[in-house]
């Protein structure tokens, strides 16, 4: 098990040390027990003798990496070993074709509709990996005017008809002074397209006035639709918490309680998905220690989806700090790839990211 060579490894510790607190993070991931340095010499061909591991293993304990229950000899990886391990002893992997092409096939199954493609991967992340799975709809950073469109419902009433970039659709009744005829009406919201289309609330805010009484409302309300979509809590999709609740970590009802917290709106999670959205590839979060130590024995692989000019969602799972990360990664950065090329195919783009990355290893 050796460090992949992208990432420089920090000098404290040496090659043994790194193989043995790799495998005693594999194993405890595997096994949800302490890992004794029996156990190792047993499994795995070391070279090296059980008393070299037990060494091995103190040392490794001082640095901060393991530590171990008072009732067991064996150890277990701490925070630190966990951040370690993702950054620095985890090979690169990739989904086995099969499993590439049973997601892929769940997709094309279902309308092309981009709500229930959200909906969908988080099921099927959750299924893939029986953890939690969170996704989100693409937006921009800041909501932009896609589109606007005025009905004539009634002489003197109006439905305006706000489609934002990303896809949301925001509607608002308007009762006018004067009747305002359907073709009226449409060659406004063809000035208001023409004029605001692609732009967010403060450049809007500094255009120039209408002289129009009419078009200068409608303006000032896209002006606060657009303002409040940017306040807006984003919806988190979620699917398969109760595959975490059977992990031994999440048995309390106390840890329980704690998980399920991650989900309650406004989620605690918010602000790490609204950073996330501003990131390429996939993040591994570990929680418990700053910034994230108000999500204990949790953490977040997240991934961006879809593309910078439409506006990105989030899709990721949330887990335990002791879950398989090698196919938990691998997972979303397939899924990533796949919502994204979804996403360009929906919106006509002429060319959709790839499925997967290559030359990677089979996952663990």
């Amino acid at each position: 098990m050796t460090p992949p060579t992208s990432l420089p490894v920090p000098p404290e510790l040496t090659p043994r040390q790194r193989t043995v607190l790799g495998l005693i993070v594999h194993e405890f991931i595997r096994a949800a027990e302490p890992v004794g340095s029996q156990n190792l010499v047993e499994t795995y061909d070391l070279g090296f003798s059980s008393a070299t591991v037990r060494n091995e293993m103190k040392l490794l304990e001082e640095l901060g990496y393991l530590t171990h229950p008072h009732t067991s000899a064996g150890r277990v990886p701490t925070h630190k070993g966990y951040r370690y391990f993702v950054q620095h002893l985890l090979r690169e992997a990739s989904l086995p074709p099969v499993v590439q092409d049973t997601i892929r096939h769940q997709f094309f199954q279902i309308q092309q509709e981009l709500d229930q493609w959200v909906r969908l991967s988080a099921s099927v992340l959750a299924r893939t990996v029986q953890s939690a799975a969170i996704t989100t709809m693409p937006r921009p950073a800041n909501a932009q005017v896609k589109h606007v469109e005025l009905i004539s419902l009634q002489p003197r009433t109006v439905l305006m008809v706000v489609v934002l970039a990303g896809g949301a659709v925001r509607q608002q009744l308007i009762a006018l002074e004067d009747a305002w005829t359907q073709t009226e009406l449409y060659n406004l919201s063809s000035d208001l397209n023409t004029r605001l289309a692609g732009l967010e609330w403060p450049r809007i805010h500094l255009l120039e006035r209408d002289s129009d009484p009419l078009a200068r409302q409608l303006v000032d309300l896209i002006i606060d639709i657009l303002f409040h979509e940017d306040e807006r809590s984003e919806r988190i999709y979620r699917d398969g918490i109760s595959n975490v609740l059977q992990a031994p970590e999440f048995a309390g009802q106390g840890e329980a309680q704690r998980f399920l917290k991650i989900f309650d709106e406004p989620s605690p999670i918010e602000p790490i998905i609204q950073t996330a959205r501003q990131i390429s590839g996939v993040q591994v979060i570990i929680g418990g220690e700053p910034p994230y130590d108000h999500l204990p024995d949790v953490s977040l692989v997240l991934s961006r989806y879809g593309q910078p000019h439409r506006g990105a969602g989030i899709l990721g799972v949330v887990g335990p700090i002791r879950m398989p990360y090698g196919r938990t990664i691998s997972t979303v950065r397939f899924m990533s790839n796949l919502m994204s090329g979804l996403v360009a195919s929906l919106f006509g783009d002429d060319e959709p990211l790839a499925i997967s990355p290559p030359n990677e290893q089979p996952y663990e």
